[in-house]
């Protein structure tokens, strides 16, 4: 599956969506940016069952913004639309895997549940 490009107008919808998305924060100016978008591509190609994302830092400024962005690049996982990796720094190609790995790994159930019992345990403000 090719690299998709987000916006604020489609980040949400492609994040909740089921299954993984793998998002790269990234501008054009960044030297380790242009590091790791080879990295990032090649196991688009590789995992094609996994929706690989891009968000343009410098176009999305307000996206960035709201994702908490504050290092680039900066890549997150989602599955099932639930936020389980945020990471800044470009990765080299066995910690990717590495990272696809863990993440198709996940007793989502698990973790569901402990989202369920974190926000019992807070209480409400």
């Amino acid at each position: 599956m090719a690299t998709v490009n987000l916006t604020s107008d489609d980040f949400e919808t492609t994040v909740l969506e089921p299954g993984i998305v793998l998002v790269d924060f990234w501008a054009e100016w960044c030297g380790p940016c242009k590091q790791f978008g080879p990295i990032f591509e090649e196991a688009s190609g590789a995992n094609p069952d996994i929706t690989f994302a891009k968000v343009d830092t410098e176009d999305q400024q307000a996206l960035a913004g709201a994702a908490g962005i504050t290092s680039i690049p900066t890549l997150m996982a989602f599955r099932d639309g639930v936020l389980v990796f945020s990471q800044p720094g470009a990765l080299p190609a066995p910690a990717l895997t590495q990272v696809i790995d863990a993440v198709r790994g996940l007793d989502m159930d698990d973790v569901h549940a402990q989202i369920a019992a974190q926000r019992e345990a807070t209480p409400a403000e």
